[in-house]
């Protein structure tokens, strides 16, 4: 029992600076709506200030602590000023990439200036042993429990009492309100960065006598503190104490009481983090911007003959070069899969992962036991170790179901780390006895020796085929149906699931192909010497690669190979000692610093600059064989993107008529539909039918639930009960992607349009339904097949022929209100629910519309729930109309009845005579 409490006692102490660590991280993050993944690393600067300055300076121990807590808040104030506050109109995941950029670049400043070995601290708390209820702990522990203490009482009273305070909370609420009231939102933002960084180094210089002082004990400081300000949802202080209290304590008697189990106290935060974003099924309110945008992306185009001459310059140049220059040639080409992987994750499915490194470990693990344990060859173990590593990597997107953007990245981070701890760092697990790692011998591959430790030019070349092989399926799957959804989810969930993708499945795909890509790339690392060992592996070795990945361009398939030259030991490294003898030791720095600037000047890396080139290169070319080439260029230059369907209606796929004339769809029945939130009913007993070839009008006053009964009949809200039938099937369980399947699609009032695709892949991404094998066909061909009927009739119906290719941000107003009505009816739906479709249009396009959505009840036989705020369009064009008023239904009829009844002149039309809103 004493030892209970004594290992309770030291872990007060520990989770005490945890705490501290997780309020500078709450402190930027409520300033500026930024979670900054370099906290850990600003802290360490501090740390190292300070150390430096008493150490070899002779400074007394206090102004030292002064200078390194003042060395952290400068540079949480630069990092603001210089890297995130230009960045403010950029895409959440750039601001993410911005703080990792920090780090890099921190990190590999420390790493050239004091290397990566633990000093050991003395401390200068006071040290003596004090006895509490019968159990013996360092003073030093107390004092640290109540510094914390003190210092989350003064931050809540600074938040919760002081006009900086409330300045805080109403930036963070709304910036343009906190404008006009005189707040500065960067004055706010500065201050906050530099509270927060202050905190990071304080708590650094206190850690380092407990911890030791190294860059990776500090930096990886991060996760902890993450777990604690979750726990305090980062907001509130007392709970972020609490929370950081409880890790401290778990991981101390984990330490006491579970050392059989490697790792297991050093993946306490991780299962905080997993409990508390799972639990919560939400994402962090991350401030952002309606200028904001996400980085650009690539064709997936492959131009056969460039490809062959590029992979043949390759091998001669492998098959001429030495021992060190093939080695290199492999480490680029390795780092490339890595990064590789990283695109089809982030770049396409647009979910922050930071498990690159931990799925490549695992590759090299299952398949260096295969090799090691059962003898099996190297093409059965990389085979092995491939596909061994997807159900893990499904695993790792378990949490994106429920979560993404920088959620996902903490807990992907963080699972990366536990598993590095138990898994990698476990010699039970990871050695051979004798061996330093998973002793698996030289290898060949079909019988021939390629051994990396023999012939390394044998090595890079069998790396540099798979490393083409895997683009090429990437670049497969870009082109794809499936790539098509990956993008639809990267650019709007809800509406990718309204048009009946599957977002779950979607994303699980990603993960599942990211993670065999970069086992891939472990299981090549791990072979190229007769032993894999697991040191390659380092979790936080994924911020680095996420960094290169935004350098090359996280959206281009062309991005990989140049990234990686930035990196240490790749070919970029040993051009660079040719030039300057020692530069490759730079190189992460380099790197760290080209990221930066790379964010800064162009989020959408060198591979948009050199597809760019390459398109203009194209267009000279064929304008030199005569216009009708030229033309040809022109339109595939100018193409959102490239795709093997047509990329217009034309006499080849032509509809057989103007209009569908297709068989009436199924009847929808709504039935005491209500929607509660929290204690506010927004839709109370609400029951409707819509017929095929009926248009149903839904109108009231703002507020009075409309858009809300629209989401539950689709399924946008679990708030919802009632029945909603769809025919004879009840679809009131079903999620969204299914009843949208099922013949329930929508358009939405703020339109929800696929901002980075053209308006022909918006429709494709409606109409199409690949099959269960879809997912597997699309990696070796993408499916190619022409738009169906009724899509090209809806083109001809919407006026959309000459803005196919034309990105969505391209078209006016009015086209992307046609677009999104064209999309949902792509979807072949029974019923069509609009959400004021002509919200923002002039009486002219309000009328055209009105005739639109006429035919599509009459001449396609569809049902129509028109939910409109303009009285004429609905009483000219709906057969019958339904009135809410505060969630209720009041009236329904024809629209005659509705202009006579009394209780809608009184709710909704005012003092309004019938004759004043007639048509």
């Amino acid at each position: 029992m004493d030892d209970i409490l004594r290992f309770a006692l030291l872990g007060l102490g520990l989770g005490a600076l945890y705490a501290l660590t997780a309020h500078g991280i709450v402190l930027v993050y409520r300033g500026s709506g930024v979670l900054n993944f370099a906290h850990g690393a600003i802290g360490m600067a501090g740390a190292y200030v300070q150390w430096e300055l008493a150490v070899n300076h002779g400074v007394p121990y206090w102004p030292a602590v002064a200078c390194g807590v003042l060395g952290s808040t400068v540079l949480g104030v630069l990092t603001h000023l210089l890297v995130i506050r230009p960045l403010r109109r950029a895409s959440s995941l750039a601001r993410l990439v911005g703080t990792l950029a920090v780090f890099i670049v921190l990190t590999a400043v420390a790493v050239k200036r004091y290397g990566d070995s633990v000093q050991l601290v003395p401390a200068k708390l006071p040290s003596g042993l004090v006895e509490i209820a019968g159990a013996t702990v360092s003073e030093d522990r107390i004092w640290l429990l109540g510094i914390a203490v003190v210092v989350t009482a003064a931050l809540h009273a600074l938040y919760k009492r002081t006009l900086f305070g409330l300045g805080t909370t109403a930036v963070a609420e709304n910036q343009g309100a906190a404008a006009s009231l005189g707040w500065s939102a960067d004055l706010i933002a500065a201050a906050n960065w530099g509270l927060g960084s202050a905190l990071a180094g304080l708590t650094g210089i206190l850690i380092v006598p407990v911890i030791g002082l190294s860059v990776t004990g500090l930096t990886t400081l991060l996760l902890s503190a993450l777990a604690a300000a979750l726990v305090g949802r980062f907001s509130s202080f007392p709970v972020t104490l609490a929370g950081g209290l409880v890790i401290g304590v778990v991981q101390s008697e984990l330490t006491r009481f579970g050392s059989d189990v490697t790792g297991l106290a050093a993946s306490v935060p991780f299962l905080v983090i997993a409990l508390m974003l799972v639990a919560r099924g939400r994402a962090l309110p991350l401030r952002g911007t309606f200028l904001e945008r996400l980085p650009a992306l690539g064709t997936g185009r492959v131009r056969p003959v460039p490809l062959a001459l590029a992979v043949v310059t390759g091998l001669l140049l492998i098959g001429l070069s030495s021992p060190l220059w093939a080695d290199a040639i492999t480490n680029t080409l390795v780092l490339s899969l890595i990064i590789l992987s990283i695109i089809v994750v982030t770049g396409y499915a647009g979910q922050v992962s930071l498990a690159a490194y931990a799925l490549a470990g695992t590759g090299a693990f299952i398949a260096g036991h295969a090799a090691a344990d059962w003898g099996w060859p190297f093409e059965l173990a990389l085979l092995a170790g491939v596909l061994g590593t997807v159900p893990i990597g499904l695993l790792f997107a378990l949490p994106a179901v429920r979560t993404r953007g920088v959620n996902l990245a903490i807990i992907t981070l963080g699972l990366g780390t536990t598993l590095e701890t138990m898994v990698f760092q476990n010699t039970d697990l990871s050695t051979t006895p004798g061996s330093d790692g998973i002793a698996v011998g030289k290898q060949s591959l079909f019988g021939i020796d390629i051994s990396g430790v023999d012939h390394p030019q044998r090595y890079a070349a069998v790396v540099l085929v798979m490393f083409v092989a895997a683009t090429l399926v990437v670049a497969n799957v870009r082109r794809s149906r499936t790539g098509r959804r990956l993008i639809a989810v990267r650019a709007n969930e809800r509406a990718a699931a309204a048009l009946g993708i599957d977002v779950g499945a979607a994303k699980l795909y990603a993960f599942g192909l990211s993670a065999a890509i970069a086992a891939l790339a472990g299981v090549l690392t791990g072979f190229r010497s007769t032993s894999v060992v697991f040191a390659d592996f380092a979790s936080f070795e994924s911020i680095t690669a996420l960094g290169l990945a935004v350098i090359g361009g996280v959206g281009f398939l062309v991005g990989p190979l140049f990234a990686a030259t930035f990196a240490a030991g790749t070919v970029g490294a040993r051009f660079g000692d040719l030039v300057l003898p020692g530069l490759s030791e730079w190189m992460p720095l380099i790197g760290g610093i080209i990221l930066v600037l790379t964010l800064v000047g162009n989020q959408d890396g060198i591979g948009r600059e050199l597809g760019k080139q390459a398109s203009a290169a194209e267009r000279r070319l064929l304008s030199k064989r005569g216009p009708k080439h030229a033309g040809v260029a022109q339109g595939s230059a100018e193409a959102a993107t490239d795709r093997d369907e047509p990329v217009a209606p034309d006499e080849h796929h032509a509809a057989p008529s103007q209009t569908a004339h297709r068989t009436p769809g199924l009847p929808l029945h709504v039935r005491d539909l209500t929607v509660r939130y929290g204690g506010v009913v927004a839709v109370d007993g609400l029951s409707f039918d819509i017929e095929p070839g009926r248009v149903v009008g839904l109108i009231g006053p703002n507020g009075a639930g409309k858009t809300s009964a629209i989401d539950a009949v689709t399924g946008f809200t679990r708030a919802a009960s009632g029945s909603v039938r769809l025919g004879d099937r009840n679809v009131t369980r079903l999620p969204v992607h299914r009843r949208a399947g099922a013949g329930l699609s929508r358009s939405f009032q703020s339109l929800e349009l696929f901002e980075d695709m053209s308006v022909l892949d918006n429709l494709y991404a409606a109409c199409d339904r690949p099959g269960p094998w879809a997912y597997l066909k699309d990696l070796v061909r993408p499916g190619s097949r022409p738009l169906p009927a009724h899509v090209l009739v809806a083109i001809r119906e919407f006026g959309l022929e000459s803005a196919l290719d034309r990105p969505v941000g391209d078209l006016s107003y009015g086209e992307r209100r046609l677009l999104a009505i064209a999309r949902a009816v792509a979807t072949s739906p029974s019923v069509l629910l609009l959400d004021e479709p002509a919200a923002g249009l002039s009486d002219d396009e309000s009328r055209e519309l009105a005739h639109l959505v006429r035919r599509l009840a009459e001449d396609w036989g569809m049902g129509v729930l028109l939910v409109e705020h303009d009285v004429d369009m609905v009483m000219s064009v709906c057969d019958e109309v339904v009135v809410l008023d505060f969630g209720r239904r009041i009236c329904v009829g024809t629209p005659e009845e509705v202009r006579g009844d009394p209780a809608v002149r009184a709710a909704y039309l005012g003092d309004l005579s019938p004759e004043e809103v007639a048509p």
